[in-house]
């Protein structure tokens, strides 16, 4: 095969993955604390034998997060809580620990706030978030500090990942920073009794998905009319 269609067909599994990527923003666009998620495109060029062409490769295996703030719903929940500017939650669960945005947690019996499926929240100091079970009243202030019955028993840990372009992508709100977390530096604020929602734009979703498609739609038909050229070449070699 040569250099077109080496070409050719890694732009196609490239916006394959892209399609993907945009079906699962769509499937997502109530999710509470989503990020949308794009695929970035490069080339690769391998020289061959002198003499030769080089050999072009276009590959779409990185991911790039739209960090965007979502939009905040009031819930009224004692311990919904969203982060209004930058910075994530960190939670610490059987997988080990990651970043969130998804700031609605349960006491569990022992009175640790934890997610839906068991992943503890933690504080500045990186300890599970205790509120006693006997609680009475409990209020989050803008700066983390949690109270219970008056008294400030915690506060609720932000951060960010040292390096923002290392940031994965795990199991639906989950994010992992593999070059390592900080505290969230800036003026974000935590607020009680929000959740902030997916920073998908369905409409823009959609739409982006129709131009992948017609993308790819338009390749296979150039694959299909190259295929057939080297077919009427080798008939006629042959003949």
């Amino acid at each position: 095969m040569d250099n077109i269609g080496y070409t050719s067909l890694t732009r196609q599994s490239g916006l394959m993955r892209e399609i993907q990527a945009v079906a699962n923003n769509i499937a997502n666009a109530s999710t509470t604390g989503f990020r949308r998620e794009g695929v970035v495109f490069s080339e690769y060029v391998h020289a061959l034998e002198p003499g030769d062409p080089s050999l072009s490769m276009a590959t779409a295996n990185a991911r790039a997060l739209d960090l965007q703030q979502g939009a905040l719903t009031q819930t009224g929940g004692t311990f919904d809580f969203a982060i209004e500017g930058d910075g994530f939650f960190m939670i610490d669960g059987p997988a080990g620990q990651f970043l969130t945005r998804a700031g609605s947690f349960t006491p569990s019996a022992e009175g640790e706030l934890s997610t839906a499926d068991g992943y503890r929240l933690l504080d500045g100091g990186g300890a599970p978030v205790f509120v006693p079970p006997d609680a009475n009243a409990v209020s989050v202030a803008a700066d983390g500090t949690l109270s219970v019955d008056g008294r400030a028993v915690a506060q609720l840990g932000l951060y960010s990942p040292i390096d923002q372009n290392d940031l994965l992508h795990r199991d639906g709100v989950r994010f992992e920073a593999p070059g390592g977390v900080e505290a969230a530096l800036g003026e974000a604020a935590i607020l009680q009794g929000y959740v902030e929602g997916s920073n998908v734009d369905p409409i823009a979703e959609v739409a982006r998905m129709i131009e992948v498609q017609r993308s790819y739609e338009l390749g296979q038909k150039f694959l299909e009319k190259e295929d057939e050229r080297i077919r009427a070449v080798l008939k006629t070699v042959a003949g």
